[in-house]
């Protein structure tokens, strides 16, 4: 299986416009509210190549069930958004969707049918496009909070849009995820299989790798804080935070401050805790 960069980070919470509103106040484009067949709806910032799904269950939805070999999507974000807020998925890009799913069956870390759908969008501009994808899921059966699936994108040209990703921020990005875990060294297999990656960083600290587009990190409770300034003791193994890429850290906490969006500084780094982010810590690094 070939090594695979970051493609999105869905990101579950009740209020799906008012998260909207808290990544406008971050200094960001925030599309326009799309609806799932299976009875969840998402707004998206896009970077270049990279994307954070706000998503959340839609009133009243009817959400398929899991089932052998059978991976619900709706059910997973509802299922989430019953403990918590917050990173919930982490989706690496596709360019063969029923290849990555049969090598995930042959490695043992999923036996699950790919799934696709198509669903309506909206350009910048207004204008309805169609977009359709193909999802292939992976299972960590030692972090059952967090899913892993790779998304192959059948209409690229029609997703992708340099208007969307001119923020009135500035330019950003994102370069990498942060999850923690007990033992770090634990995941290391399951994730050299999904990212396709053979080589990759094992310290004291935790796990690093280092995918085409962006980085995988699982630290330690203790590393985390280190890192971030923030606290995790005892949190089951999850995905805690993303970081971004900032070319002028010194206009974003103008930013931030005029929004009255709250932060700190730790380390060089600008960070808005997950209390503040609807679960998930959000990092601006230089």
């Amino acid at each position: 299986m070939s090594a695979a960069g970051l493609d999105h980070l869905v990101l579950a919470v009740h209020d799906l416009d008012a998260a909207g509103r808290f990544y406008e106040s971050l200094g960001f484009k925030v599309g326009g509210r799309n609806r799932h067949p299976w009875g969840t709806e998402n707004r998206i910032v896009q970077f270049p190549g990279t994307f954070l799904e706000l998503i959340t269950v839609a009133p009243e939805a009817e959400i398929p069930p899991h089932a052998p070999g059978r991976f619900s999507f709706g059910a997973f974000v509802r299922d989430s958004l019953a403990r918590r807020e917050g990173f919930c998925m982490l989706v690496l890009e596709s360019k063969d969707a029923a290849g990555d799913a049969a090598a995930f069956a042959e490695a043992g870390i999923g036996a699950f049918e790919t799934f696709f759908f198509e669903r309506k969008g909206t350009r910048p501009d207004g204008s309805p496009v169609e977009v359709s994808f193909t999802l292939a899921f992976a299972e960590n059966a030692l972090s059952p909070e967090a899913a892993f699936f790779r998304c192959m994108q059948h209409r690229p040209e029609n997703f992708w849009s340099a208007a969307a990703q001119t923020h009135p921020g500035g330019p950003s990005g994102v370069t990498g995820v942060v999850m923690i875990a007990e033992n770090p060294s634990d995941h290391a297999d399951f994730l050299s299989r999904f990212t396709g990656l053979r080589d990759f960083d094992a310290t004291s600290a935790g796990l690093l790798f280092r995918t085409p587009r962006g980085e995988i990190e699982v630290l330690s409770a203790a590393a985390w804080h280190f890192a971030s300034g923030l606290d995790a003791a005892e949190e089951p193994t999850r995905f805690v935070g993303f970081r971004l890429r900032c070319d002028d850290l010194a206009a974003r906490r103008a930013r931030l401050l005029a929004e009255g969006v709250p932060f700190a500084e730790h380390r060089g780094k600008i960070v808005v805790p997950p209390e503040a982010a609807f679960g998930c810590a959000v990092v601006f690094e230089g």
